[in-house]
């Protein structure tokens, strides 16, 4: 992921992040900490209008924002997604959890921070909580990704014992 890929910015009081290219775990991590730490002060848009494709990290990603914001009565709104993009959302049973919108999602005036390079650790925890709230949105994907939550947990672990060692 180049850093023009991911931008995250500021809109008066709602934060706007543009994902282009092909989304994936990469991008997740910066967005994970941006709703984790949004606390449903603020609207969260994203952009897909550049988006060609994501990966299901990424949509549990989105999905955690979607869910977060219907618990604390925030708003998570997904702008100019492609029918494709929608459908694959709508594949994974989340796309109820979003406000589909089309058009600008607003000028960005400032810089809610420039995605870091995430260390393998916060990497691997973004993975399995991903995957574990598209199973939250959806018990159906609970099958569909159960491999990958019992490995990403693994690497968790893993990853953990070698940072305290």
């Amino acid at each position: 992921m180049n850093e023009q890929d991911l931008r995250i910015g500021e809109a008066g009081d709602v934060y706007v992040v543009t994902a282009v290219g092909r989304a994936n775990f990469e991008y997740a991590v910066p967005i994970r900490e941006l709703v984790n730490s949004n606390e449903g002060r603020r609207t969260i848009r994203v952009d897909l209008k550049e988006c060609t494709a994501m990966d299901s990290t990424f949509m549990g990603v989105l999905s955690m924002g979607g869910l977060k914001a219907a618990d604390n009565g925030s708003a998570f709104e997904i702008y100019n997604a492609s029918e494709a993009l929608k459908r694959c959302l709508a594949d994974l049973g989340v796309d109820e959890l979003f406000a589909f919108r089309e058009g600008s999602p607003g000028t960005v005036t400032g810089s809610a921070g420039t995605p870091q390079s995430s260390d393998m650790l916060a990497t691997a925890e973004t993975v399995e909580e991903a995957h574990r709230k598209l199973v939250e949105a959806d018990s159906a994907n609970e099958p569909r990704f159960r491999a990958v939550i019992d490995l990403a947990a693994a690497d968790v672990e893993k990853l953990k014992q070698k940072k305290d060692e």
